[in-house]
């Protein structure tokens, strides 16, 4: 006797047709218009900026006499020019400097110590810590910058505290320029990284760590082998928006040291600004942005290829 059975829905197929769907879906003008306010605001507040930096690159536009007025075109000579001065490459370097010690050192590392010990203490404390944090990050840059001017100046809170205790501190901002700057700004964007960290490892299945706790599993090894795995997207995209932010750090730096003392703080964005606008040279100004442009390309670069070879992204 020949018994027939009754074929079996497929409980997948709804999600398997969805998908194919949304695979085989097609840009059409009526699924593109409700993209071209976000198409024009892009070119309007950064193609466009990019645009009249390239173009000014070119000429010896300036801000006082002929040249302010009839800019004339200069092709590359104001590259040639920067790529000749001895202070780009102190400029670069320095620039490397405040982004690697104050976005991908302080920020990251800091931000994610304290979001791992805010999970692992109890809420008073963490409430306590976070809103002290949270309140340097939501001051304006200017107020932030005063404040570390006040904190790390010759006479400031930093050598007064010293001072109690029989230790001459030495005029910060002076002695050690780069690592004042540092210290300040990772005092002020530390907030960040520990907001966007707190959300990712509250996203990390307890089930999973409860499992390896039963195996044995410290809190060192925990962290290592299970829950920073299981948050590198999350690692490498923010690495990628604290170092664009910090690249274009101007405010902070200029109020605590202008760039002094002589060069020793000058990055990219001081350099540019104090040739555009304290000696008027708008297209040699322009030149150093679209080097800085560049060099915030080459992070951003770097930052995708490793997130892609670690499956981070498709």
């Amino acid at each position: 006797m020949t018994t027939t059975l009754a074929r079996q829905p497929d409980p997948a197929a709804p999600a398997r047709r969805r998908a194919r769907t949304r695979v085989g879906a097609r840009v059409t003008p009526a699924r593109a218009l409700p993209m071209l306010p976000a198409v024009g605001l892009l070119v309007v507040f950064l193609a466009g900026p990019i645009a009249w930096a390239v173009g000014g690159s070119l000429t010896d536009r300036a801000l006082t006499g002929v040249s302010a007025a009839k800019p004339e075109f200069v092709g590359l000579d104001n590259f040639a020019r920067l790529f000749a001065d001895p202070v780009l490459p102190l400029s670069v370097l320095l620039t490397v400097l405040f982004v690697v010690g104050s976005a991908i050192i302080g920020q990251n590392v800091l931000g994610l110590l304290l979001a791992v010990l805010f999970r692992a203490g109890s809420r008073a404390v963490a409430g306590t810590v976070g809103v002290i944090v949270v309140t340097a990050w939501v001051l304006p840059e200017i107020v932030a910058a005063f404040v570390g001017y006040a904190f790390l100046s010759a006479n400031g809170t930093l050598n007064g505290a010293l001072s109690l205790i029989g230790v001459a501190g030495p005029n910060w901002l002076y002695a050690l320029p780069m690592l004042a700057i540092i210290l300040a700004n990772t005092w002020r964007g530390t907030a960040f990284s520990m907001l966007i960290y707190r959300a990712a490892l509250d996203d990390v299945p307890p089930e999973v760590t409860e499992s390896a706790m039963i195996d044995g599993a410290g809190a060192w090894q925990r962290l290592r082998f299970i829950t920073l795995p299981m948050i590198t997207g999350t690692i490498f995209t923010n690495l990628l928006l604290t170092t664009l932010q910090t690249l274009s750090v101007f405010t902070l730096i200029w109020v605590m040291t202008k760039g002094g003392p002589g060069d020793l703080s000058a990055t990219l964005p001081v350099f540019a600004y104090s040739q555009a606008f304290s000696f008027g040279d708008i297209g040699y100004g322009n030149a150093i942005a679209i080097v800085m442009l560049g060099l915030g390309a080459v992070f951003s670069l770097a930052y995708v290829l490793s997130l892609r070879r670690r499956g981070g992204v498709s």
